[in-house]
């Protein structure tokens, strides 16, 4: 059959189309702006809709969307700094629990405390190292999360400490996304200072 080609109405560009046997219309993503006409069929080539690509959210907008705030970094109350810094990497020194009221949470997880409550406790405690790695770096986007060693003040029998240490895990994950998973340890102590529930410290890597 002999192939005809047209100028449409849009000026759009008429192409030459094989499709002979159509005999109602078929819509195709493909190249934008091209119109056939093959015997009765109207085929026509339009512009695939591209849906604006959203900014990726930072981790402090993230903390927003969570109701989250960082604390103040806390006075170091022995001969210590929050944090060192050396090259790329950042150390950042243990804290406990610390309420907005700049209350400890105290007790034995495991006697006194509850697991779901010492998970809440390791949240405050990632909250607070979040905000001396903010101190440290100037923005949270700089930070990945290498390692965490967390302390648990639990009873003798009390074995679920890695558990507990998932509330400040999981928070760094949540804010952080990739660079927030990290190496960890999560171990059971007799006892912490001030009878304090949960120690967190961290190792974080600052990306420039």
């Amino acid at each position: 059959m002999r192939r005809r080609a047209s100028r449409s109405r849009n000026s759009d560009t008429a192409v030459a189309c094989p499709i002979a046997s159509l005999r109602r219309p078929i819509f195709i993503q493909a190249r934008p702006r091209k119109v056939c006409i093959a015997g009765s069929a109207l085929v026509r080539f339009a512009v695939p809709a591209h849906a604006s690509e959203e900014q990726p959210m930072t981790p402090e907008e993230k903390l927003a969307s969570m109701g989250l705030v960082l604390p103040d970094v806390p006075k170091p109350v022995g001969t210590y700094v929050p944090f060192k810094i050396s090259g790329d990497m950042l150390y950042l020194s243990g804290q406990g629990p610390r309420r907005p009221d700049g209350s400890f949470a105290t007790g034995k997880v495991g006697r006194d405390v509850t697991v779901e409550e010492a998970y809440g406790h390791a949240e405050l405690v990632g909250l607070g190292l979040l905000a001396a790695a903010r101190m440290a770096a100037g923005d949270l986007s700089r930070i990945e999360v290498v390692k965490l060693l967390g302390m648990v003040n639990a009873a003798p029998d009390f074995t679920d400490q890695p558990q507990v240490i998932n509330g400040c895990s999981d928070l760094f994950v949540a804010v952080l996304g990739e660079r927030g998973r990290h190496a960890r340890s999560a171990v059971g102590m007799g006892s912490l200072p001030m009878q304090i529930t949960v120690e967190i410290e961290a190792v974080m890597r600052i990306h420039t």
